[in-house]
C-alpha cells in the first residue's frame, strides 16, 4: 500500500510542476522532496512517471519549476558527495536524483534556449559547498554536477570499499579520500582486485548512466566537420579540475579489460543469477569511448614514456604534456608491456566472445558491446602508437582479426549493422599499414569459427580475401563505398604473402573478372580504381612471392583471357554504348559464378538481414580511399618513406553526378559529411552539375594507358607455352602436375625489374573523425534502451529509420 501511495504522491508532484500557476518556491523543500524521497522507485517507474510529453510541458510553460528542479537535484548530489552518503536513506535519495536527471536532461538538450542552462551560474549557489577560492562561488551548475558525480564515484561504502577500521558509523571524509586507492579493478597501474559488491557495482552504473548522459548533448546538435568544437561536459569532467580523472580513467579501462564473461564456467550460470558486473563493463566502456575525444591537439604525449602509475600528480600540469583531455593524455601515455598485454588479452577475450560454439545451446553468455569494444580497440590505436606497434609484433594480433572477420561476414547482409563492418575494415586498414600485420597474416588458420565461406587449408590471408570476396559478391549494396578499402588492404598485404590458397587464388581472380566487364568499368567515374588495385595485388605477389604462390600463377594463367581482355578494351564511342546497353551484371550478381565451392564451415549459418522494424541510426559518409590513406613507400631497408605526389592512375579527372554504386573518393570534403540517408536524396542537387556522368573516349584512355599489366603480360608470356606443352606432352589434365611444374619454375631475369612497395597508411582525417563520432553516439543511442534515455527526443547528430 504504502509502495503505490508514494508513486501516487510522486505522480502528483510531477503534475503540479505543469499545473502551478506561480513557480514554486527553491526553499519549499515539502515540495521538491516528493521527488527523490521515495526510495522504491525503480528507474523504469522513474521513466513511467515523468513522461516525455508532461517534461516538455514544463520546459515551455513553467520554466522556472524546470529550473529550480534540476538545481534542487544537483544540490542533493552535491550534499551527498560532501557527506559521503553515511545512511542508506542517503544514498537511495542520491540514486533518485542521479535517475531523476537522467530523465530530464535529454529534454534540456533538444530545446537550443535551454541548452546553456546548466552552464550558467546559479545565484546563491555559492552555498552549494564550493572552494572557497572560486569567486563568490559562482561556478556553472554543469560544474558542480560533474564534480559530484565524480566524488560519488569514489565515495566509501557507497561505490567502493572503505578501507577505515571501525563501525559503520565511522564515515570517512569523502574529499579527503585517496581515489587513487580506491581503483576499481587491478590491472594498468593497479595490483589489488577488490571483491565483488554488486550493490556498488548498481550504484556505479547508476552514476555512468547520468555522466553518459551529461555528455549526450553532443546528439543534439547538427552534426558539423569542425573538431575544434568539444563537449563542454567531456572537456571540463577529463580536465585537471576533476581530481579523480586518473583513478577514473583506470578504474574504468581495467573493469572493461579484466571482465570474463564466462565467469566460473559453469554452463547456463548466465541464466541463474544476474550479472550485474556485465552492465558495469557496457556502461564504463561507453563512457571510456565517449571521454576519449581528442580536442584536436592528437596524442602527442605518446612520445612521454610515461606511465599513469607513476605519477598521478601529473593530473595538475595537463598542459605540459600533449592533449588538455586527460582520459586521451594517460591513454597515449601507457607504455610497459605487462599493461599491453593486458589491456590486448582483455579485449580479444571479449571480442571472441560471442563467437565461442558450445555444444548446449545458449549455455554460454555473449556480451552485445562488440562494437563499443571496436570503438576502443580504435581509439587505444589511434592515440597510443606504442599500442598498435605491441599489437603487431605479438601473434594476438591475429586474436583480434579473427572476431573481426566473423562480425564483417556476420553483418554483410544487414543493413542495420552497416556501420559495424565499416568500423571493422577501418580497424584492418590501420593495421594493414604495418608491414607485420602482412607477415602474421602468414600463420596457418587452424581455430575454425563458424562462417558460411568455403571449407579451405590454408592461412589467415586466405581467410582475410575469401571474407572479403563474400562481403563484395554478397554484402548489401550499402557496402559498395568500401570496396576500395577492402582491396587496398589486400594490396597493403600483398607482399608479405608467402602462399595463397587454391580458394583464395580464385576468390582475387573471380573479382577481377567481374570488376574488369566494360560494362562496370564504364558505369561510373570510379570503378576502374578497383581494376588497379588487383592488378596491383597480383603484380606485389609474382614479384616478391612467387615462389610460394604456384596457386596464384596457376589461377592467373587459367583466367588468362580476362588480362587481354582488360589490354584490349575497346575505347570508341560505340564500344561504350553497347557496354553500357548490354544487361547489367552488378557486383550483387557476382556470387553465381563462384560456386564451385558450396561446402562452408560447420556450425556456420548464413548472414540473415536485418528483421523487420529494426531501429538504425545513418552514419555520416565515409571519406574516399585518397582522404582515408596517404602513400608510402618501402626502401630496401624495410623502412617506410611518406610519398607526396598524387598517384596518376587512382586520380583521374573527376566528374560530377557520382553514383550510388561507388567510393565517394572523388567527392569534396564537404559532400563527403553527409548522412547515409541524405546522400541518395542530395547525389544531384549536391553535385556541381545535375547531369548524369557519361564516360569518354579520352576518359577511358587517360587510364587505360596506366593499367599496370607489363608484369602479368610477361609472366603469361612465359608460362603459358610451357604449360601447354606439358599438358600435350604429358597429355595431363591434373591440376597437381601443373602446380608441382609451377612450384619449381622461376622466372628470375624475366619479370620486369621489380617496383617498389607502395602502402597506403591509414590518415587521420577529418571526414573520419565526423565518421566515428555519429558511429559512435548511434551505437550508445541504440543500446541503451533499458531505461531508453534518449528514445524520441529530436536527436540532430544522426536520423533513426526503422529497417
Amino acid at each position: 500500500m504504502g509502495n503505490s501511495d508514494s508513486k501516487l504522491n510522486f505522480r502528483k508532484a510531477v503534475i503540479q510542476l505543469t499545473t502551478k500557476t506561480q513557480p514554486v518556491e527553491a526553499t519549499d523543500d515539502g515540495f521538491w522532496d516528493q521527488f527523490w524521497v521515495d526510495t522504491s522507485t525503480s528507474v523504469q517507474d522513474m521513466f513511467a512517471l515523468v513522461p516525455a510529453a508532461e517534461i516538455r510541458a514544463v520546459r515551455e510553460e513553467s520554466p522556472s519549476n524546470l529550473a529550480t528542479l534540476c538545481y534542487k537535484a544537483v544540490e542533493k548530489l552535491v550534499q551527498a558527495a560532501e557527506s559521503g552518503c553515511p545512511s542508506v536513506k542517503e544514498q537511495q535519495v542520491t540514486v533518485s536524483c542521479s535517475r531523476l536527471l537522467t530523465r530530464i536532461l535529454p529534454y534540456i538538450f533538444e530545446d537550443p534556449d535551454w541548452r546553456g542552462f546548466f552552464w550558467s551560474t546559479v545565484p546563491g549557489a555559492g552555498r552549494a559547498g564550493v572552494d572557497e577560492g572560486d569567486d563568490d562561488g559562482a561556478r556553472p551548475l554543469a560544474e558542480f554536477l560533474l564534480l559530484a558525480i565524480a566524488d560519488l564515484l569514489f565515495c566509501p561504502n557507497f561505490t567502493v570499499q572503505s578501507h577505515r577500521r571501525g563501525g559503520a558509523d565511522t564515515t570517512e571524509d569523502v574529499q579527503s579520500v585517496d581515489s587513487c586507492e580506491h581503483i576499481w579493478e587491478a590491472g594498468v597501474g593497479f595490483a589489488q582486485s577488490p571483491p565483488l559488491n554488486y550493490i556498488y557495482d548498481l550504484n556505479r552504473m547508476e552514476l555512468l548512466k547520468l555522466l553518459l548522459t551529461c555528455f549526450s548533448e553532443a546528439m543534439y546538435l547538427p552534426p558539423s566537420p569542425d573538431q575544434s568544437v568539444p563537449n563542454p561536459w567531456v572537456s571540463f569532467f577529463c580536465s585537471a579540475h576533476n581530481r579523480h580523472a586518473l583513478p577514473l580513467f583506470t578504474s574504468l579501462l581495467n573493469v572493461v579489460c579484466a571482465y570474463d564473461p564466462v565467469g566460473y564456467g559453469i554452463p547456463y550460470n548466465h541464466l541463474l543469477f544476474s550479472d550485474y558486473r556485465e552492465r558495469l563493463v557496457e556502461h564504463a566502456v561507453q563512457v571510456l569511448i565517449v571521454t576519449l575525444e581528442s580536442d584536436g591537439g592528437g596524442a602527442t604525449a605518446a612520445s612521454h614514456a610515461l606511465d599513469p602509475s607513476d605519477s598521478p600528480s601529473t593530473a595538475e600540469e595537463p598542459e605540459s604534456v600533449g592533449p588538455d583531455n586527460l582520459f586521451v593524455n594517460y591513454l597515449s601515455r601507457i607504455h610497459r608491456e605487462e599493461d599491453f598485454s593486458f589491456i590486448l588479452k582483455g579485449l580479444a577475450r571479449l571480442l571472441t566472445n560471442p563467437l565461442t560454439q558450445t555444444y548446449l545451446p545458449n549455455s554460454t553468455k555473449k556480451i552485445q558491446f562488440h562494437q563499443e569494444l571496436l570503438v576502443l580497440f580504435w581509439k587505444l590505436c589511434d592515440f597510443n602508437k606504442k599500442f598498435l606497434f605491441f599489437v603487431l609484433k605479438s601473434s594476438h594480433v591475429l586474436d583480434i582479426l579473427l572476431p573481426i572477420l566473423f562480425y564483417l561476414n556476420d553483418a554483410r547482409a544487414d543493413q542495420s549493422r552497416v556501420g559495424l563492418v565499416h568500423i571493422g575494415v577501418f580497424i584492418l586498414l590501420l593495421l594493414s599499414g604495418e608491414r607485420n600485420f602482412g607477415v602474421r597474416l602468414n600463420k596457418p588458420y587452424t581455430v575454425r569459427v563458424p562462417m558460411d565461406i568455403p571449407v579451405f587449408t590454408g592461412t589467415h590471408a586466405d581467410l582475410l580475401v575469401i571474407v572479403f570476396h563474400k562481403i563484395i559478391t554478397s554484402g548489401h549494396q550499402r557496402l559498395q563505398p568500401l570496396f576500395d578499402c577492402l582491396l587496398t588492404i589486400v594490396v597493403n598485404v600483398s607482399p608479405y604473402l608467402k602462399s595463397l590458397s587454391m580458394v583464395a587464388a580464385n576468390k582475387l581472380l573471380h573479382l577481377l573478372d567481374a570488376f574488369s566487364t566494360p560494362w562496370f568499368l564504364f558505369s561510373a567515374s570510379q570503378n576502374h580504381h578497383l581494376v588497379f588495385f588487383l592488378l596491383e595485388a597480383f603484380n606485389n605477389l609474382i614479384q616478391y612471392q612467387f615462389d610460394g604462390n604456384c596457386n596464384l600463377v596457376y589461377a592467373i594463367i587459367r583466367k588468362r583471357a580476362a588480362f587481354h581482355q582488360l589490354a584490349n578494351l575497346p575505347s570508341d564511342p560505340g564500344s561504350l554504348q553497347r557496354a553500357l546497353q548490354r544487361k547489367k551484371r552488378s557486383p550483387e550478381g557476382m556470387s553465381r559464378t563462384s560456386s564451385q565451392e558450396t561446402v562452408s564451415m560447420e556450425g556456420s549459418r548464413p548472414a540473415i538481414p536485418a528483421e523487420p522494424g529494426t531501429l538504425k541510426t545513418s552514419l555520416a559518409a565515409t571519406p574516399g580511399i585518397d582522404k582515408l590513406t596517404e602513400k608510402s613507400q618501402v626502401s630496401d631497408d624495410g623502412t617506410m618513406v611518406s610519398i607526396q605526389q598524387p598517384d596518376p592512375p587512382q586520380n583521374p579527372p573527376t566528374h560530377a553526378g557520382v553514383s550510388d554504386t561507388e567510393s565517394n573518393s572523388g567527392k569534396e570534403t564537404e559532400d563527403v559529411l553527409e548522412t547515409e540517408v541524405e546522400s541518395p536524396r542530395k547525389r544531384l542537387s549536391g553535385s556541381s552539375s545535375a547531369t548524369p556522368w557519361v564516360p569518354t573516349p579520352e576518359w577511358v584512355l587517360s587510364w587505360k594507358v596506366k593499367l599496370p599489366l607489363q608484369t602479368i603480360m610477361r609472366l603469361l608470356q612465359v608460362l603459358v607455352p610451357q604449360v601447354e606443352k606439358i599438358c600435350i606432352d604429358k597429355g595431363l589434365t591434373d591440376e597437381s602436375e601443373i602446380l608441382k611444374f609451377l612450384q619449381h619454375g622461376t622466372l628470375v631475369g624475366l619479370l620486369p625489374v621489380p617496383h617498389p612497395i607502395l602502402i597506403r597508411k591509414y590518415q587521420a582525417n577529418a571526414g573520419t573523425a565526423m565518421w566515428f563520432r555519429t558511429y559512435m553516439w548511434g551505437v550508445v543511442y541504440l543500446r541503451n534502451v533499458d531505461p531508453p534515455i534518449w528514445y524520441d527526443t529530436d536527436v540532430r547528430l544522426f536520423e533513426i529509420q526503422r529497417v
